[in-house]
């Protein structure tokens, strides 16, 4: 009996792990306000900014509101996944984080309550439609004014006792998965209000992520190069975290997961919102699960990386075995392409598992290049779709 795939848009997916990490950061506050747990601040202000930039650079929803994916947009939203991905590599206390999460939350929270009450395509049309309309009103403005009010408290954290703030982190947590609830029932009943991202940008969401999944890694084997000269620290439980918050998204979204392409049932699904908890957890406090999703992570490059290759093997000896034909350079440079990729792929998860066979230089040099053959795997698959079109349109 084959299982039922569980359709969840991107924004939901986005929206459901947002408040993952929100909740958790919330009931992780308790603990660490008693001083019984180490808290990286920057940590969290950074995979928030990380996921502020997925939602820009995948749908077009900006802080401040929707917008056409342009060039522009995709390029500030790039930036500020970098600002995100540096913050949470690096734990140096600096201000650029949160200067950054307060004007997505104050001003931005501001502009999208003003849009929903006077906008005419918000809650008057949505008022009208009723029924659940009504309930995404609430949602969206309850979630639009509890961020003004982080933004007060990312502005002076003096303003509400520690346990008042880790209270209020949590209902807007609960808020946020509220909003992904309304989101995701709205989809199911009504498909057809579906809004496609518009603009000039051509990516699919898939290209976007490799997009941003090779950006991460390119800065993380240059950030590792100062590492290793001791020049700067690194938290590593951070790089992790946020690895385990990329698993979750392609499993949630895409059913794309370290070892394979599987059906979104409700399993895949579970595992993804693990991921998503584990990564939450990783990246705001330091160290205390470093040792597991150092093992996670390995096995499941190394897994991933194996499998891929296994089954391009066969596929070639399946190929090998037909009548000879013309293979087409460009399937060539793919096929090329995705074999380094897996090659890089399981020698980095080897470097997971066997610390010190392989030093971190060089495991920032494996990193680096595994971003920019991801870069070039975007390149090929985007000239694969223009040719694609163009045989299209010629029938």
């Amino acid at each position: 009996m084959a299982h039922k795939e569980a359709k969840l848009p991107l924004e939901v997916v986005i929206l459901v792990i947002a408040g993952i990490v929100v909740l958790t950061t919330g009931v992780l506050l308790f603990p660490v306000y008693r001083g019984t747990l180490p808290y990286f601040e920057n940590g969290l202000y950074g995979l928030l900014l990380i996921i502020f930039a997925l939602q820009t650079i995948t749908l077009g929803r900006t802080p401040f509101g929707d917008l056409a994916r342009s060039k522009l947009i995709l390029a500030l939203g790039l930036i500020v996944a970098s600002v995100g991905m540096v913050s949470c590599l690096v734990p140096i206390p600096i201000a650029l984080p949160r200067i950054v999460l307060f004007v997505c939350f104050g001003p931005g929270g501001l502009a999208l309550f003003l849009q929903l009450i006077f906008a005419e395509d918000k809650s008057k049309r949505w008022a009208k439609y009723g029924g659940i309309f009504k309930q995404l009103i609430y949602a969206c403005g309850s979630v639009y004014v509890l961020s003004m009010a982080i933004a007060a408290l990312l502005f002076d954290q003096r303003l509400l006792t520690t346990p008042m703030t880790a209270i209020a982190i949590i209902v807007f947590g609960a808020a946020i998965c509220y909003l992904a609830l309304v989101l995701s029932k709205i989809d199911r009943i009504y498909p057809e209000a579906a809004k496609i991202p518009g603009g000039n940008i051509k990516l699919s969401t898939e290209q976007v992520m490799i997009l941003f999944t090779s950006i991460f890694m390119v800065i993380i084997g240059i950030v590792l190069i100062p590492v290793n000269v001791g020049i700067l620290p690194f938290s590593a439980n951070a790089q992790l975290g946020v690895l385990m918050i990329i698993f979750s998204i392609q499993m949630l979204a895409f059913g794309n997961t370290p070892v394979g392409v599987f059906p979104r049932t409700w399993l895949v699904l579970a595992f993804g919102l693990i991921f998503a908890l584990l990564g939450a957890i990783s990246c705001i406090i330091p160290q205390i699960l470093v040792p597991l999703l150092t093992v996670v992570v390995g096995v499941l490059n190394i897994l991933g990386g194996v499998i891929s290759l296994v089954k391009m093997i066969l596929a070639r000896g399946e190929h090998t075995n037909k009548p000879r034909e013309t293979v087409p350079p460009m399937l060539t440079r793919l096929f090329i392409t995705q074999l380094t990729l897996n090659l890089l792929q399981t020698l980095f998860g080897t470097s997971m598992l066997v610390p010190g066979v392989v030093s971190g230089l060089v495991i920032g040099v494996i990193l680096a290049a595994n971003g920019c053959v991801l870069l070039y795997l975007l390149h090929v698959l985007r000239l694969l779709d223009t040719l694609r079109s163009g045989t299209e349109g010629a029938k």
